[in-house]
């Protein structure tokens, strides 16, 4: 089994397990240039609100957009608009990667701009 299957493996068990419990998910998606995170409704069909490093409000205060500085913005960016979208509280789903670096440092800022997870 190579890298991605086991991440992809771990994504999904994560997944199912928030399935069951009901609740909105906070999903975060990491390549080595940009870093995506959405907001899915607690049915899984509907995207309540979402951020990435390719939009331009997003990249014009940035330097670069694959590191941790630019996590943090996208962080910020979808814990606000999921706040302003009637979402406070959600399950994150770090899609199989590891907590740390951009994805601990993109949890970290939507904690502390409002989202409780």
């Amino acid at each position: 089994m190579d890298k991605k299957t086991s991440r992809l493996q771990r994504a999904a068990k994560t997944r199912h397990t928030i399935r069951e419990h009901g609740v909105n998910r906070l999903s975060v998606h990491r390549t080595p240039r940009h870093i995506y995170a959405q907001v899915f409704s607690a049915d899984g069909t509907t995207v309540v609100a979402s951020a990435s490093t390719l939009q331009v409000d997003i990249k014009s205060g940035l330097t670069a957009t694959g590191n941790v500085a630019a996590a943090k913005a996208v962080g910020d960016a979808v814990a606000k608009r999921a706040i302003a979208a009637g979402v406070t509280s959600v399950a994150f789903d770090r899609a199989g990667f590891k907590y740390h670096g951009r994805v601990k440092a993109l949890a970290d800022a939507a904690r502390e701009a409002g989202l409780k997870f």
